[in-house]
């Protein structure tokens, strides 16, 4: 059962948004997907608690199974997971979502400030003892083409030893659906055309 972590200890880089999209692309695939929320804001559990309460059919997307024990796991029959982490990730809670990790997204936005981060957080994970064995991949967010702040971006990833599988526009789809417990996969294509091209690459990655 592949685990998928979407992480970056920098807050406010689009991890909900990437992480719920993630699973909406899986279940819309067909896979039994869950989508875990490490993060105290819980954001991923809200998103999942308006999904569940729309009329419409969707294809599911569980959350935790929370047992007699009082410990959250994957529910049964589920064949992929996504795990939506907080900022600051470190130390031991680092260490526990990389135990289960096998692939890990890191989204940054065109900032110096969510270069920098990124930079440490990169460092800290290759330097890590799980490091080789998880699979990495770095999703510019929030993108305007043609910027200065775009072109520093780019320049920036093309250093780092981790490949890009993903450019996301700054677009206000992604805050709309977000906000209905809905992603790309759940509306006309015609209506999010552009998104749906943008993911391509890395809809290919994560499947």
């Amino acid at each position: 059962m592949p685990v998928i972590v979407v992480a970056n200890p920098k807050g406010g880089v689009g991890k909900s948004t990437l992480a719920t999209n993630i699973a909406g692309c899986l279940a819309a695939g067909g896979h039994a997907v869950m989508l875990g929320d490490v993060d105290r804001q819980q954001s991923s559990r809200q998103w999942l608690a308006l999904r569940a309460g729309l009329a419409a059919p969707l294809p599911p997307i569980q959350g935790w199974d929370l047992g007699d024990d009082e410990i959250a796991r994957p529910p049964k029959g589920v064949t992929h997971v996504v795990l939506d982490t907080p900022a600051g990730l470190h130390g031991k809670r680092l260490d526990a979502v990389l135990r289960v990790a096998d692939r890990m997204l890191i989204p940054l936005q065109p900032s110096l400030f969510d270069i920098q981060a990124t930079h440490a957080f990169v460092q800290a994970l290759r330097a890590h003892r799980r490091g080789p064995e998880i699979k990495l991949g770095l999703v510019g967010m929030r993108v305007r083409e043609h910027t200065r702040a775009n072109e520093q971006l780019h320049q920036y990833l093309s250093t780092l030893p981790v490949p890009v599988v993903g450019w996301l526009r700054d677009t206000q789809n992604y805050v709309q659906l977000a906000a209905r417990g809905l992603t790309l996969w759940d509306v006309a294509p015609s209506r999010v055309e552009r998104d749906l091209e943008q993911w391509q690459p890395l809809a290919a990655w994560v499947r």
